[in-house]
């Protein structure tokens, strides 16, 4: 019988494992309370609306929001500082080199049943891809959202720093249009993540799930980016 040996290496720091679940959690409660927001219940006696009992709502669920909404930009930044202290955060896609494009290939003909097996990384290029373009949405809802928020107060801070959003994008109506189809792309996108996520712990047992509790993931062969993590950790197990 052959040993089934995997080695054990350090791949997310603390900073992103927090970001990670924080991030997971505002967005839910985002997107909900978002949902709610464009189109709260109006309903009332002989479909009147009952407006005391709506504004309470509405203002309670609005509060909620707004709450998630700082949440989730402070994490951001809080990220942000990891990826410049931590080395095995910075695992941004690479290209301008061959070998990014090659992996994408190999991980791209996997997932799409082509072939059983790819090549061993500690985050390939598809994840890389997708973290970007995660992260990219998170700022298009942020500055959005913010910019929607500070517009009651014109002569603000706020709007200082985000007045700037409205006419960018040409006008409030196209703004919101944007907050709101950045957020069901972001929720689409989750869904994409955890298929292959759960695909990934399943097919290939290098403890994909758990990695984002525990910051490690168990390998059998060295992966190919290994220059790119913080610590390689000596432990190796059946």
């Amino acid at each position: 019988m052959s040993e089934n040996y995997r080695t054990i290496y350090y791949i997310f720091s603390p900073f992103l494992r927090i970001f990670h679940w924080i991030m997971v959690f505002c967005i839910i409660t985002l997107f909900f309370t978002g949902l709610y927001i464009t189109k709260p219940i109006t309903g009332g006696v002989n479909g009147e609306p009952t407006y005391g009992a709506l504004v309470l709502s509405l203002n309670m669920i609005r509060n909620i929001h707004f709450l998630a909404a700082f949440t989730l930009t402070a994490s951001f930044i809080f990220r942000i500082y990891g990826f410049i202290i931590n080395k095995g955060d910075r695992l941004f896609p690479r290209i301008w080199e061959k070998s990014f494009w090659l992996c994408m290939m190999d991980v791209s003909r996997h997932y799409m049943l082509i072939q059983l097996t790819h090549k061993s990384y500690l985050r390939n290029s598809l994840a890389r891809m997708s973290y970007v373009a995660l992260y990219s949405m998170v700022l298009i809802e942020i500055l959005t959202g913010f910019a929607m928020y500070f517009m009651v107060n014109p002569n603000g801070a706020g709007a200082f720093l985000f007045g700037w959003i409205n006419p960018l994008l040409g006008g409030e109506f196209t703004m919101h249009l944007i907050h709101h189809y950045v957020a069901w792309m972001i929720v689409l996108s989750a869904f994409g993540h955890v298929y292959m996520v759960i695909r990934a712990e399943f097919m290939e047992g290098e403890g994909e799930v758990s990695s984002m509790f525990s910051g490690v993931k168990a390998l059998k062969e060295e992966p190919i980016d290994i220059g790119e993590i913080i610590d390689k950790k000596t432990e190796t197990v059946k």
